[in-house]
């Protein structure tokens, strides 16, 4: 085969595949057997009881969603989780919703923000504790309808830039959310601007992603919820997307409130692993000195 055209056949299988996996951004679900229905209840289970546990009413969650280990990224999708005064807790997020083919902003159950998962086989989700003055400026925002939907994008890309406003990414929503707390804004349609502001004067710097080959960059030419338009010129040459992502909205809320406390909760086809402190948790799910198991033979 010629190059030219093998060059051509190898773009178009690889635009293939990214469009067959680009739904794993939207609002569906993937059929489950009983067995890991029921192994992602019980880690749904610990989760709550997690949060369950701590008397303050907002923290940080986030998922292990789409597969990413390719970049060496854990956590894909976070979300705020709230607790009603029920007593019931919700995780408020930002998703795709396929059918509609634009973003929502959606309370979801424990359960179901568990088993937003690529593999049920293997899973992790990180919570991180905020402390009594982080909960107390960030809880009414959240919860203000108005200001929740103005800092809503009309548009999604999962690789959105993270001090851009033409799209929008779930954690991008949810560490401009903070920004909206934190920094008392007031309401209006210009908040989202706002927002970025007061992250750029507070630091907020998101760890460049390494996309490693000018391949991926090509693939959001075909995959319709990836850009790159918005993304300043000298970063897609050096290949680094600036991008909010779990990790990097996670270390922005430790640096604010060294107070806050991080959980991690991983599980395989064996057992539930709770992780406790800013250490990540070994890769495959494997338990350390001091880390709690729990069998999921039983």
């Amino acid at each position: 085969m010629k190059p030219l055209r093998a060059l051509a056949l190898g773009l178009l299988l690889a635009a293939g595949a990214a469009q067959a996996s680009s739904s794993r951004f939207c609002d569906r679900t993937q059929e489950l057997t009983a067995a890991e229905q029921d192994r992602l209840l019980r880690f749904a289970a610990v989760l709550r009881e997690e949060l369950a546990s701590s008397e303050e009413s907002v923290a940080l969650v986030s998922r292990s969603g789409l597969d990413l280990s390719r970049f060496n990224i854990r956590y894909s999708h976070a979300a705020l989780a709230w607790r009603s005064d029920d007593g019931l807790w919700a995780a408020r997020q930002l998703y795709y919703a396929c059918d509609e083919g634009r973003p929502r902003i959606y309370d979801q159950g424990l359960a179901g923000f568990a088993m937003g998962t690529d593999s049920p086989k293997i899973g992790y989700l990180s919570i991180v504790r905020l402390p009594p003055q982080a909960v107390l400026a960030l809880r009414p925002a959240l919860l203000d309808t108005s200001r929740a939907l103005h800092l809503l994008a009309a548009q999604y890309s999962a690789n959105a830039y993270a001090y851009g406003l033409r799209y929008q990414n779930c954690n991008q929503w949810l560490v401009e959310m903070l920004a909206a707390g934190w920094g008392d804004l007031a309401d209006g349609d210009d908040l989202r601007e706002r927002a970025q502001g007061w992250l750029r004067e507070a630091g907020y710097a998101p760890q460049p992603v390494d996309v490693g080959s000018r391949w991926w960059l090509l693939a959001s030419y075909f995959v319709p919820l990836v850009h790159l338009n918005d993304h300043p010129e000298q970063d897609r040459a050096a290949l680094q997307l600036q991008v909010s992502l779990p990790t990097t909205v996670e270390d922005f809320v430790r640096a604010r409130f060294p107070q806050s406390e991080r959980v991690e909760l991983c599980h395989d086809e064996q057992r539930i692993v709770i992780h406790r402190g800013w250490t990540p948790v070994a890769d495959g799910c494997i338990p350390a000195g001091g880390d709690r198991v729990l069998s999921l033979r039983d």
